[in-house]
């Protein structure tokens, strides 16, 4: 593609080397999460939030367990001040909830944020101002001795400005842009402002590292996390946070990784909504943690609830196949994938197993609110046999025999694709019946009556033909479908061979419905046929009859 010799890499790599985090594999514990829907999430829609929308979207994150919330730049609107007054004098912000308001490092700005948070029970001041070397040259044209004054200036005015406010304040500092900043020269700005912010134990600092541009491949963010992690001042007291972009599309990466090399905190939204390519997802990082059997403190049982207030709140929309939340992330289509996944399910359910390893789901769609039949396994013309039987059993109670399964499947695969249209459950068993219980009939067996007759059965059957003429034929066989069957061949002048039969209840209990499945095989061709009543041998002798009537047959 041309025009590639016009960039260049426009990030830093630490001078000493930090890669203490690769000895890592995972995250042991959820980091401090704090949503930013409200401020960094809002601004990116085409129409922000109204004064109600904001309400709901924060009664929404406190359900899911969010403590940090980031409600907005009160400096920057009307709107954004009304709504932190609203929270505030209407006492909406639970005891055991920070909010957090933002504020450039500008004089004006920061004292119109501490008017707007007075009250508050608990909020976290953040202050920011930008480090980056193309910020510094090209935006602000001041040199790095004057970059730092703005964030000390900052920082002063915050230290005044909170010993006349009611409320637990904790103060938080950004180097935005942080990314595309000397590390060393962002860990100069940040223990600058530590230095007179002076974190303890009782009173700790936020220092936040935003990916505001992702410039780099994840492993290079977290050399600059652990560099600073290691390097910054008053560390046992400071709370470091992250903000990654998704500009490159490995928002989630970066903050995984940053979380190994050393960051506390997490900043991000909701399904990854943000300017340009958005902020990085919380729903899946914390669900990525869930798989991994670390308790995320976050809870998304509801996971389609969340998602369609987020869209009705936003105007946004979840893709389908957006991690843990989109329509299709458990769906399996494929008709490998559906045999594999019914596989897995029936022999977790055999062995009890405790723990999730079923084949091409990371977690149980359950734990999301997700349901198997309409959710996971959906029918199309790529489908298979496994997929089919699956949703019959799990939809209606139909345990398809292992030899029935690959005829069925092809069958309503073609359904599917002439109609080129996914088939729901209803359909799919639409398929099953009118194949093989409702067929065309060249006889019926209206009545059977049967004796033991010197240890075998005795049966005398009434059989009526297509023109509604019945005769009633005597036959003995080792069992009751035997005898039926031998009756029917003696009838005919046919021959088959009876192959295969199984039968299981639908239902549990005196009226329970029994399903029988019996297969024929014709000049070395094997045919299915079903049958389902109350009474199991009048459900077998229908199966037989089906099959013969499906068959070749000459009757």
């Amino acid at each position: 593609m041309k025009g590639y010799e016009k960039y260049k890499k426009m990030y830093f790599l630490p001078q000493e080397e930090s890669i203490d985090w690769v000895k890592k594999d995972a995250c042991d514990k959820a980091p401090i999460w704090c949503s930013v829907d409200l401020r960094d999430g809002n601004q990116a829609l085409i129409e922000p939030m109204s004064l109600e929308q904001k309400i709901d979207f924060f009664q929404m994150l406190l359900s899911i367990g969010f403590k940090h919330i980031e409600v907005g730049f009160p400096a920057a609107s009307e709107t954004e001040y009304t709504f932190l007054r609203t929270l505030i004098d209407k006492k909406m912000i639970p005891d055991d909830v920070t909010i957090q308001v933002l504020t450039q490092a500008r004089e004006h700005i920061i004292k119109k944020t501490f008017e707007a948070i007075d009250g508050a029970p608990n909020v976290i001041v953040h202050v920011y101002n930008s480090t980056s070397v193309a910020q510094r040259e090209q935006v602000f044209k001041k040199s790095k001795e004057e970059i730092l004054k703005i964030a000390t200036d900052g920082a002063s005015l915050v230290n005044e400005l909170a010993k006349d406010v009611k409320g637990n304040i904790t103060f938080q500092y950004s180097p935005e842009s942080f990314t595309g900043t000397e590390p060393e020269y962002a860990l100069e700005v940040c223990n600058a402002v530590l230095d007179i912010w002076k974190p303890t134990p009782e009173r700790k600092i936020v220092i936040n590292l935003p990916a505001t541009v992702q410039h780099s491949m994840p492993h290079v963010f977290a050399q600059q996390v652990e560099f600073m992690s290691k390097h910054l001042k008053y560390r046992e007291n400071v709370i470091l946070s992250l903000h990654p972009h998704n500009d490159r599309g490995t928002g989630v990466a970066d903050a995984e990784l940053g979380l190994l090399a050393g960051a506390d905190r997490i900043e991000g939204t909701l399904f990854g909504n943000g300017e340009r390519t958005g902020n990085v997802d919380i729903v899946t990082l914390a669900m990525n943690m869930y798989s991994h059997g670390v308790d995320p403190k976050l809870d998304f049982h509801n996971i389609q609830e969340i998602r369609e207030t987020y869209e009705r709140l936003t105007n946004m929309t979840v893709g389908m196949r957006q991690p843990y939340g989109g329509d299709l992330v458990f769906t399996a289509f494929s008709g490998s994938h559906q045999d594999a996944i019914s596989k897995g399910m029936s022999w977790r359910e055999e062995k009890k197993e405790q723990f999730w390893t079923v084949p091409y789901l990371p977690i149980d769609p359950a734990d999301v609110g997700r349901t198997y039949d309409s959710d996971v396994i959906r029918i199309n013309s790529q489908s298979g046999k496994g997929g089919v039987s699956y949703v019959l059993k799990h939809a209606f109670g139909i345990t398809i025999p292992d030899h029935m399964q690959e005829e069925l499947g092809y069958k309503v695969k073609s359904v599917s694709d002439h109609s080129h249209s996914e088939l729901t459950p209803e359909q799919i068993f639409k398929v099953f019946k009118d194949t093989y219980c409702d067929v065309e009939s060249n006889f019926s067996i209206p009545e059977c009556h049967f004796e033991q007759v010197n240890g075998g059965i005795e049966s005398k059957v009434t059989i009526k033909d297509s023109k509604g003429v019945s005769t009633t034929i005597t036959a003995c066989g080792n069992g009751r479908l035997d005898a039926v069957s031998k009756a029917i061949k003696s009838h005919f002048g046919i021959s088959y061979e009876l192959t295969e039969y199984t039968e299981h209840a639908l239902t549990r209990g005196s009226s329970s419905i029994a399903v029988a499945y019996v297969a024929i095989t014709v000049k070395g061709k094997l045919v299915w046929g079903v049958g389902m009543n109350e009474d199991i041998i009048k459900a077998s002798i229908s199966a037989l009859t089906a099959a013969i009537n499906r068959s070749t047959c000459n009757i």
